[in-house]
C-alpha cells in the first residue's frame, strides 16, 4: 500500500525583505487594471545559510479564473534577463502575490516557480490593508505525495522580517500606517520655501530699519553677514527673471513629456514582444 507523506523542507528557513521590495509591490498594485483583483510577480535575491534575502522584484502579467491561471512566462524571463545583466548576484528566489490569504491557483503558480529555483518562497502582502495594516507573510511549499504520485502542495509559513537600515526606517513606518497623509506636491514644497524666505527677509529688513533709526544697537558681525548675503545675490530685472523661470518650466515639461512617450513606447513594444502561456 502506498504511503501518504510530505516532502521535507530545509530546517530553519527564514525570509528577510528589503524595503524596496514592498515599495515595488505596492506600486504594481496601484498601477494594476481596475478589473484585476491582485498582482503577482517574481522575487529576486540570494540564499545564505538558510536565509532567503529578497532584494528586488518585478510584476508579471497574469490572468485568473476559477481554478485556472495563466502567467506571462516570456515577460518574466525577459525581465529576469535584464535584471541579471545589471546584477548577476540576484537570482529568482520565489514569487509574491498581493492579498492577505492564499488562493486556489497559488499551488499552480508555485509549481512554475519551483521549476525556476530551488525551494521557491511565496510572499503575500496585504496591500489593500484588510487587517488595518500592511501585513506580510512568507511560505514554503511542501509536496504532498501518495507513493510516487504528487497530490498537492501544502504551504508552510516561515519567519519573515524586513531588514531596514536607519535611513529606510522612516519610509517603512509611513508605508505601514493606515490612512497616512499624502506626500506634498512640488508646488506645496515651493510655496513653503517661498513663505519661509519671505519671513526671513522681513525679519532682516525690520532689523536693518531698527538699527538705522537708532531703536536697537548695531551688531558689526551681523551687519557684515547681511551685506555679504545681499552682494552675493545676482541682480535680475523682474521681466528677465520671469523669462528665465518660464524657460526652465518649459524645459522640465518637455523632459516629462519625452519620458512618458518613451515609457509608452517601451510598454507597447514589451506587450507586442511577449506572449502569455497557461499554467493549466
Amino acid at each position: 500500500m502506498a504511503s501518504l507523506n510530505l516532502s521535507n523542507s530545509p530546517a530553519g528557513v527564514s525570509v528577510k525583505l528589503k524595503p524596496l521590495v514592498l515599495f515595488n509591490i505596492c506600486d504594481a498594485y496601484i498601477r494594476r487594471n481596475e478589473s484585476q483583483p491582485r498582482v503577482i510577480g517574481t522575487l529576486l535575491g540570494h540564499i545564505t545559510d538558510g536565509v532567503v534575502y529578497v532584494q528586488n522584484c518585478y510584476a508579471v502579467p497574469h490572468n485568473e479564473s476559477n481554478d485556472q491561471v495563466s502567467v506571462d512566462i516570456q515577460h518574466h524571463r525577459t525581465l529576469y534577463d535584464l535584471h541579471h545583466r545589471v546584477n548577476v548576484k540576484e537570482q529568482v528566489v520565489g514569487w509574491y502575490a498581493t492579498g492577505s490569504s492564499l488562493s486556489g491557483p497559488d499551488a499552480l503558480i508555485q509549481d512554475f516557480y519551483a521549476a525556476e529555483c530551488f525551494n521557491a518562497v511565496h510572499l503575500t502582502v496585504d496591500t489593500a490593508m484588510d487587517t488595518g495594516s500592511l501585513s506580510i507573510a512568507a511560505y514554503i511549499a511542501r509536496k504532498l505525495n501518495l507513493g510516487e504520485q504528487k497530490l498537492a502542495r501544502k504551504f508552510q509559513e516561515v519567519e519573515c522580517e524586513i531588514g531596514t537600515e536607519e535611513i529606510e526606517t522612516v519610509g517603512v513606518d509611513t508605508l505601514k500606517k493606515d490612512g497616512a497623509a499624502p506626500l506634498p506636491k512640488d508646488l506645496d514644497g515651493l510655496q513653503k520655501t517661498l513663505d519661509r524666505l519671505q519671513e526671513v527677509l522681513s525679519r532682516a529688513h525690520a532689523y536693518a530699519e531698527d538699527v538705522a533709526a537708532g531703536k536697537r544697537p548695531a551688531d558689526i558681525s551681523l551687519g557684515r553677514y547681511l551685506a555679504d548675503t545681499v552682494t552675493g545675490i545676482p541682480r535680475f530685472e523682474a521681466e528677465e527673471f520671469e523669462n528665465m523661470l518660464t524657460d526652465s518650466t518649459q524645459d522640465s515639461l518637455l523632459v516629462m513629456y519625452l519620458s512618458n512617450l518613451v515609457r509608452a513606447h517601451l510598454a507597447l513594444a514589451d506587450r507586442l514582444g511577449t506572449s502569455t502561456l497557461p499554467l493549466l
